[in-house]
């Protein structure tokens, strides 16, 4: 069996730490970073323009510490699969929406209706182009995604800022009230931990018209960076007042988990059932960093960590009801785990992986990619056949109608069939 490296132990202790750090950023009452400003937990970067309902949502959820794609979608017709894992694989008959090769995790049981409806499909060996086994680095890259360049600009960045799309609040990081790589950069975004966070510090009760009023004297005419973005941020909490002031229960009697990821969800569907003109979401589900207690169908992390997901989708969904016509879910982590489970019935840092696709769009109910095969050896990885760029370049061909190619600079990846083009 395979074990820890102290390189890799102190990798996920950093990654764990760095968690914990963002988690100690909610909250902040005041800070610049570039031209941003956070009030009472939220960054803003939004610009004053009129707001109008997007016509195509992007929901991208990141499973962060890289999970085990090969739990999550299970090779069955791949006998190494069983080989190398004699403790933690999943057996066949357990498995749901199986075909000859796969099967998914019976923990994604939440789901398995938007399966049967071809609303859910799995892309299998994904990755990125080479291996990267740091959490930091392979964050990055992924959310970068532009090989080779020197500017720290996010892929979703480079997409909501394409002149087709222009919505001032086009752009929201849930879950952590900081950025995230993929939408870090010059086009218009803001984060925050909750809907009820976007606010003006301190403009609440009887003071509120007098704290507004005197931060416009203060910042109205600033031509500085920190009073364009003051200005920005009144505007953002204008935008988001109705959503803010609305009602917290979710609609159609949809039940989310408790935890921080059907907490962010949550708010996602309030900020799409308000239809503001956001465009972009993103969202994180952690701790799938599973280098012991991955466990078995009866107990461990993967068990848990699943069924978390799912329901927590599934109740999304519920939440928008027929809003789900314009938005698409993208699930993806930084990288996969090895294929074979080490002495602590856990997995260590591998390369491919599976993702996700649900909602609009998707051509679902099937398994997508070229699997590759398996091997037992003691560091072996599920090499990647389909490069993360082609699944999510045909993302934004089909549901922005806008040219890949400037989201996703000098790849030219094929496409995999698995989104329909939008109507216009």
């Amino acid at each position: 069996m395979t074990t820890t490296s102290s390189a890799v132990a102190d990798c996920c202790d950093d990654f764990a730490r760095m968690r914990l750090s963002r988690r100690a950023l909610m909250g902040t009452a005041a800070g610049l970073a570039g031209a941003s400003v956070v009030y009472g937990g939220a960054e803003v970067r939004a610009s004053a323009a009129g707001l109008a309902p997007a016509s195509s949502v992007l929901v991208v959820l990141s499973l962060r510490g890289a999970a085990d794609g090969l739990s999550l979608v299970v090779p069955h017709g791949d006998p190494v699969y069983y080989q190398a894992r004699p403790r933690i694989a999943i057996p066949a008959d357990q498995l749901l929406a199986r075909d000859g090769m796969f099967g998914l995790h019976p923990g994604l049981a939440p789901l398995l209706p938007m399966w049967q409806s071809g609303k859910l499909a799995a892309v299998h060996a994904t990755g990125l182009p080479a291996p990267n086994r740091s959490h930091f680095a392979a964050m990055e890259e992924i959310e970068d995604a532009s090989a080779g360049s020197a500017t720290r600009v996010g892929w979703l960045n480079r997409l909501i800022g394409l002149d087709a799309i222009t919505s001032p609040v086009q752009a929201v990081g849930l879950g952590g009230g900081v950025l995230p790589t993929s939408l870090s950069g010059p086009a218009a975004a803001m984060a925050t931990n909750g809907v009820d966070g976007i606010s003006i510090a301190g403009a609440d009760g009887s003071s509120a018209a007098r704290r507004r009023a005197s931060l416009n004297t203060l910042w109205g005419k600033d031509g500085s960076v920190l009073g364009r973005a003051a200005r920005e941020t009144f505007a953002s909490v204008d935008a988001f007042a109705p959503v803010a002031n609305g009602s917290e229960e979710p609609a159609n009697a949809a039940a989310y988990p408790s935890g921080e990821l059907g907490d962010a969800l949550s708010h996602a569907a309030r900020i799409v059932r308000g239809d503001l003109g956001v465009q972009v979401i993103t969202v994180d589900q952690g701790d799938w960093d599973m280098h012991t207690g991955v466990g078995t169908l009866e107990w461990g992390r993967m068990k848990d960590n699943t069924a978390s997901l799912a329901s927590a989708v599934a109740a999304f969904f519920t939440d928008i009801g027929t809003l789900a016509d314009k938005v698409t879910v993208v699930i993806l982590s930084e990288f996969g785990r090895r294929v074979v489970e080490n002495a602590n019935y856990g997995l260590d840092h591998g390369y491919g992986n599976v993702m996700f696709l649900a909602g609009a769009g998707v051509l679902g109910g099937r398994y997508y990619g070229t699997w590759p095969g398996l091997s037992n050896t003691g560091d072996a990885d599920l090499t990647v056949t389909t490069d993360y760029r082609s699944v999510l370049s045909e993302v934004v061909r089909a549901r922005f109608s806008v040219d890949a190619a400037q989201v996703f600079p000098g790849f030219g990846g094929a496409p995999l069939g698995v989104l329909m083009p939008r109507a216009t």
